[in-house]
């Protein structure tokens, strides 16, 4: 029978660069009532919020079911591997579904009994990964359910009345963001990889919480200290940008997140009101983002320091708002070091590595068009 590959043509002939051909698109799926989401999280709110465990339990169980159904179709496809494998939620009307998708590999076109790797990575970003030294070990992920609690609105009114960072905010939501990445990190250590590598931050909204969501692929690099079996490092680097910086020596440490929470306060807020009818600048909102932000930089420049990295990369800043008048500052970026003979397989990557596949399907119909061909129905 003809292959059915989610592989395009780049990933094709970058896969072929490293043995391997295109096998069939493989599915893994499990489906849960909502009622029962409902029933688990409708007790669950801490008065300072934070993690919900139970939740972060029951999603948790049903990604790992939907995977372990997508690898044991893979194993009937005698697939060697999984390339660009996805672990979505998809909330349905009644239902919640977890969907697991990647495409099969196979190796000289031998039939393996078992799979023998899995990544998040597609067939372009794998080659990258590949031959930047990694070997792919599994595709991991760790996840965090959390509510801002009941007390954060009472909590929330009560710091809301002063400007500035409102800390105790601050600690909670910091350690639970952290949650999620010790959680790959240490998924990755579970298997005895040294690395993990590709990281992609979803946070999705989840019945009046929010799950936060971390996917990589575990790997190994024989160029990691012994200590790395321990504790992984983590990048959420780009694989085009983690192979450019491997080819001038510089390995990904780890993945830094930064985290503060500041109030406007309530005295900011009327004055921002205020100023708001008139034109020009509202200084006390400018200066209050400015230092929110270089708060949250300053966290990820402590904790780089505190690993010893030369420097972070790859740099971004996310803005939340909480309600309140509190808003949610968030950086992250990839702390990296220098290691002498570092460098790729390759001088340099082919141009199917990098080039981007052009959308050939434009679906409008949910748009206008739709309402026109169902006028009168």
């Amino acid at each position: 029978m003809a292959v059915m590959t989610g592989l395009s043509g780049n990933e094709i002939y970058c896969m072929r660069l490293k043995g391997l051909s295109p096998g069939d698109i493989v599915i893994g799926n499990s489906v849960y009532s909502i009622g029962v989401v409902g029933n688990v999280g409708s007790g669950l709110k801490t008065l300072m919020g934070g993690e919900v465990d139970q939740i972060t339990s029951l999603i948790r169980d049903g990604r790992e079911q939907s995977y372990t159904r997508m690898v044991n179709e893979a194993e009937r496809r005698g697939g060697v591997g999984i390339t660009g494998v996805s672990n979505e939620l998809v909330q349905q009307t009644g239902n919640i579904e977890f969907l697991s998708i990647g495409s099969c590999v196979h190796q000289d076109g031998a039939k393996a009994e078992k799979l023998g790797f899995s990544t998040s990575a597609d067939g372009q970003e794998l080659y990258c990964q590949m031959d930047a030294g990694f070997r792919p070990v599994k595709f991991v992920f760790g996840n965090v359910a959390y509510s801002i609690g009941v007390g954060g609105g009472v909590m929330g009114s009560l710091r809301g009345m002063a400007r500035g960072e409102v800390k105790e905010f601050s600690e909670v939501f910091n350690s639970t963001r952290h949650l999620a990445l010790t959680r790959i990190a240490q998924e990755a250590a579970n298997l005895g990889a040294n690395a993990v590598v590709g990281i992609r931050t979803n946070i999705i909204p989840f019945h009046g919480m929010q799950e936060m969501l971390m996917l990589g692929t575990a790997s190994w690099h024989p160029s990691l200290p012994p200590e790395a079996s321990r504790f992984p490092i983590t990048s959420d680097l780009t694989n085009e940008e983690m192979w450019n910086l491997i080819n001038i020596g510089y390995m990904p440490l780890r993945l830094l997140l930064g985290v503060s929470i500041y109030s406007v306060g309530v005295v900011g807020g009327i004055s921002a009101s205020l100023k708001g009818l008139v034109r020009g600048e509202i200084s006390e909102l400018t200066s209050l983002i400015y230092e929110a932000r270089e708060n949250a930089i300053y966290r990820l420049s402590s904790e780089a320091e505190a690993i010893g990295a030369d420097d972070v990369v790859g740099i971004k800043t996310y803005v939340y708002h909480l309600g309140n008048n509190m808003i949610e500052f968030m950086a992250v970026g990839t702390a990296v070091k220098k290691l002498e003979g570092l460098t790729t397989l390759s001088p340099q990557l082919p141009p199917q590595a990098v080039m981007r596949d052009k959308i050939t399907l434009v679906n409008i119909a949910d748009g206008v068009m739709a309402r026109n061909l169902n006028a009168g129905k």
